[in-house]
C-alpha cells in the first residue's frame, strides 16, 4: 500500500525527468498534487464504511498511513504553489490568500490537516486521550468538505472532476450520518 500510495509521486518526478508535465509544468504539479490530496482524504474517509460493510477489519490498519499520505500530497500542493507559483514572495501569498477566496478554503483546510497529521502517533493517542483525539480528528470532515470546495472555486468551467469528489464525500458523510442516528436511534429505544 506504501508503494501504491508514492506512484503519483513517482509520476511527477518521472514526468518532470522526461519533460512530459505539459506547456504548464507548474499548473501540472499544483493540478496534480491537489487531486492526490483530495483523493486520499476520500479515501481515508472510506476506510471505516468499507470495513463496515465488508467486516475486512484489517482495513483500519491502512487509516493511518493514508491520512498521513493526504498529509503529504497536501504539503506537495501547499510548497509548489509558495515555492514553484509564488517564489516564496510572503506579500504575494498573503494577498493571495486574502483576495482569493478559493486560496483562502485551501489555506485553512491545509492548517487544518497540521494537527491531525501531528497528532497521528500512538503517543499522542495517549497523550490527549482517546475520546480527545477523536474529537479532534472529526476535523477531517471540514477538512475534505473545504478541499472539495477549493478544487470546485478553482475550476473555471468544467466542474465535473470537483462534482465527482462532492458526490463522494457526500456519500462516504452521509453514510456516517447514517451509522450515527441509527446508533442513537437504537440506544433512545
Amino acid at each position: 500500500m506504501f508503494a501504491l500510495a508514492l506512484m503519483p509521486l513517482a509520476r511527477l518526478v518521472l514526468g518532470a525527468v522526461q519533460g512530459a508535465l505539459g506547456v504548464n509544468p507548474i499548473e501540472f504539479i499544483t493540478r496534480s498534487t491537489g487531486t492526490w490530496t483530495l483523493s486520499f482524504l476520500l479515501i481515508t474517509l472510506s476506510v471505516t464504511p468499507l470495513r463496515r460493510l465488508t467486516g475486512w477489519n484489517w482495513l483500519i490498519r491502512l487509516r493511518r498511513m493514508l491520512g498521513l499520505f493526504a498529509f503529504f500530497y497536501a504539503c506537495l500542493h501547499f510548497t509548489t504553489y509558495v515555492w514553484l507559483d509564488q517564489f516564496f514572495d510572503a506579500a504575494a501569498i498573503v494577498k493571495d490568500v486574502v483576495k482569493r477566496p478559493f486560496i483562502t478554503v485551501g489555506f485553512s483546510a491545509f492548517v487544518l490537516l497540521i494537527p491531525l497529521a501531528a497528532t497521528s502517533t500512538n503517543a499522542m493517542i495517549r497523550r490527549l486521550g482517546g475520546r480527545s483525539w477523536q474529537r479532534l480528528h472529526y476535523l477531517v470532515y471540514l477538512i475534505a468538505t473545504l478541499g472539495v470546495v477549493h478544487y470546485w472555486w478553482l475550476v473555471k468551467k468544467d466542474v465535473t472532476q470537483p462534482m465527482l469528489f462532492a458526490f463522494g464525500l457526500a456519500i462516504l458523510l452521509g453514510f456516517r450520518s447514517y451509522k450515527s442516528l441509527a446508533v442513537r436511534l437504537k440506544v433512545a429505544e
